[in-house]
């Protein structure tokens, strides 16, 4: 099995997953065991934490950090968008726990 912990920051939760999500992706690391990753995650976790307010998870692969004064300018929708720090963690390319792999 192949684990990875992926790091994306858009405009939008990591767990949309839209189409381009992959150009959003600022670290990607690929680990040999899920234990491995499951502490390079909390790691991460711990890190944003402390850095951004506020915070959501979903489905205990996607984890979305953000604070309300970080934001882009969307041309399209003539409006200001949050920015979102995203965490995924992926086992074989899929979202999924890395609890009890």
């Amino acid at each position: 099995m192949d684990y990875e912990i992926i790091y994306m920051k858009a405009d939008y939760e990591p767990w949309w997953m839209f189409e381009d999500w992959e150009t959003t992706i600022q670290s990607r690391r690929k680990f040999d065991t899920a234990t491995d990753a499951e502490l390079y995650l909390d790691e991460l976790k711990k890190e944003f934490e402390a850095k951004y307010k506020y915070k959501e998870e979903r489905d205990s692969c996607f984890f979305a950090y953000w604070s309300e004064t970080e934001r882009c300018f969307c041309d399209g929708c003539d409006e200001d968008l949050q920015i979102f720090h995203g965490l995924l963690s992926l086992v074989d390319g899929k979202p999924s726990t890395m609890i009890d792999k």
